[in-house]
């Protein structure tokens, strides 16, 4: 069969379009085109997408004596009337105000996507020695109590493309939440993995979650919870540390996901044992908490850095100058001297808090440095990571409202 031929065009010819279309737009009737956030998915977006999320806590159930999960729903007096969807895994950052210091904290859901379309999120949290933000929320949030948010963030999530049909979580203190997450997702059906938990605690009563765990257990097959204690012995849990021999122990024929979620001091023990398992780099996943360790053990960290310097911060037109200490990040210096900077994951990832430096040096351990390339080219830094190495000057956008 012939094929047809195909008329030849003149590309000048659409030029002759210029005059017709002129003159149906003078012929059109003149009205307002109706306001951006009428279209149906720009609406889908900003449901999803919410820059702020206004909550206020409507339930506190207590975990012991240093744990509290606080169940958050929407603030319909503040306009928030509907909660953004999320993957399990996911954390959103709360705004605080203590004292003087304006700072925000992210912290991963620990309730499950589902929840947040019945009305509610839930955040646990765990005190922390010397932790200003969660020590507050521990002590000061109550019933009514309002919460600024952002919307979900973060990428600790499970990806049927990228990760194995078989997830093995490893857990460690407040650690345990985005698996509460992940594990009432894939017993609700919408996250199609199976779930093998390594919690590790100093003792079975410093465990939470463990009647919601072992009633998942029992109502789901693809869920099952392995205990691992330091300090005490139990018949029903592993005793000791979470090593390459136990993740073997428990772990399928064939590929696996390793999903880690802890204090710094677990992801390195840990690390070192997941490094002899040979596993591919795809199948290694962390939550980062990348602004709390020392800078000083990082083996590229330079000698004899003086203990503290002057930061000249540039916000909006306005500069102030602070003192600030070599071993802590510029942001959470930033905000100890009451100086309102951008941040979301305060871990290098999500780039929220991307600032100029203007002149001086820092240090940003190769860990968590999320810089693009072309921030490195035009001295562009995460100063959630950033550790002053001399006098800094830096620009820093302000805090959007």
């Amino acid at each position: 069969m012939a094929r047809p031929k195909l008329s030849k065009l003149n590309p000048m010819d659409f030029t002759k379009m210029t005059p017709a279309r002129q003159a149906k737009i003078e012929a059109a009737p003149a009205k307002a085109l109706p306001p951006t956030d009428s279209y149906k998915p720009n609406q889908l977006a900003n449901a999803l997408h919410p820059e702020i999320q206004y909550l206020k806590v409507s339930k506190i159930v207590e975990h012991g004596k240093d744990a509290k999960s606080y169940w958050l729903e929407p603030n319909a007096e503040k306009g928030t009337t509907a909660l953004a969807w999320f993957s399990a895994g996911q954390y959103l950052s709360i705004s605080l105000e203590i004292g003087n210091i304006k700072l925000s904290r992210p912290y991963s859901l620990s309730s499950s996507p589902r929840e947040s379309m019945e009305g509610h999120y839930m955040l646990t949290i765990k005190r922390v020695k010397d932790g200003l933000a969660s020590n507050y929320i521990l002590d000061n949030w109550k019933v009514g109590t309002e919460v600024t948010a952002s919307e979900p963030l973060g990428v600790f999530t499970y990806e049927p493309l990228r990760d194995a049909d078989t997830v093995i979580g490893i857990a460690g203190g407040s650690g345990i939440t985005p698996f509460r997450s992940l594990a009432k997702a894939i017993a609700d059906g919408d996250e199609d993995a199976n779930l093998i938990l390594l919690y590790g605690s100093r003792t079975l009563d410093d465990a939470i979650f463990q009647e919601e765990f072992k009633a998942l257990e029992k109502s789901c097959d693809k869920f099952k919870l392995v205990n691992v204690l330091s300090d005490e012995t139990d018949a029903t849990c592993e005793k000791g540390f979470i090593t390459a021999e136990l993740i073997k122990k428990y772990a399928p024929e064939g590929n696996y996901s390793l999903f880690l979620c802890g204090p710094q001091a677990m992801y390195e023990f840990v690390d070192k044992e997941i490094a002899t398992l040979g596993l591919r780099r795809k199948f290694v996943r962390h939550e980062l908490f990348g602004e709390y360790f020392n800078p000083s053990k990082e083996a590229d960290y330079p000698a004899n850095v003086a203990p503290e310097f002057k930061v000249t911060v540039r916000i909006a037109g306005n500069e102030t100058t602070i003192t600030a200490p070599a071993d802590t990040s510029l942001l959470r210096s930033l905000e100890a001297n009451g100086i309102a900077a951008p941040a979301h994951c305060r871990s290098g990832e999500c780039g929220w808090c991307h600032s100029r430096l203007v002149s001086g040096e820092v240090y940003t351990p190769k860990s968590v440095d999320g810089r693009r390339e072309a921030d490195l080219i035009y001295g562009y830094i995460h100063p959630c990571c950033a550790f002053p190495l001399s006098d800094v000057t830096i620009e820093v956008p302000p805090v959007r409202k």
